[in-house]
């Protein structure tokens, strides 16, 4: 079982990794939407969008690693630091579209709040998908350039024809 659980799974393809990341990513930002409303009552909307953030990033970050893009298992630190550096432009990109919102209306509606947070939360998690796929998650060229290089160096059997003679063949 343990084998099992450590090979790589395949990664997916981008529609269906696409996907996953709506269905995860998007769960866990509807749950984080509702989480900074209703925190925001008890602290500043910025101090209850830092701390959701934060923990929205950690559980998003192993979901994606474990369902969205195949890296079969947890995800590594340096997943992490990089999903975090990437929640942390989307953080940005809500806090702004917020911040925009108060400066147009004095006294936005919290169904108003909704639609504008989760609006940019979208369009940052449009831009989220493309880093997490292409750079985070992505497989590692060196490796499958390694493993290329590796069946190429491997020995191939000679097999003596009319058109190579047996004194061609080299021993393996």
């Amino acid at each position: 079982m343990d084998v099992a659980q450590n090979r790589k799974q395949a990664a997916p393809g981008a529609p269906a990794a696409f996907a996953r990341f709506v269905l995860c990513g998007g769960g866990v930002g509807i749950a984080s939407s509702l989480a900074v409303a209703g925190l925001a009552s008890w602290v500043p909307w910025v101090l209850a969008n830092a701390l959701i953030t934060v923990v929205s990033t950690l559980l998003a970050t192993e979901l994606h690693a474990r369902f969205t893009f195949g890296a079969g298992g947890r995800a590594t630190w340096r997943q992490h630091a990089q999903s975090a550096g990437s929640a942390a432009a989307a953080y940005a990109v809500t806090c702004m579209a917020m911040l925009v919102l108060h400066q147009l209306v004095a006294a936005p509606g919290a169904v108003l709040e909704q639609v504008v947070y989760l609006s940019a939360s979208a369009l940052a998690g449009v831009a989220r998908f493309a880093v997490l796929r292409l750079v985070v998650f992505a497989r590692s060229r060196s490796q499958v350039a390694g493993a290329d290089a590796g069946r190429a160096a491997r020995p191939v059997p000679c097999v003596s024809t009319p058109a190579v003679p047996a004194g061609l063949c080299r021993a393996a």
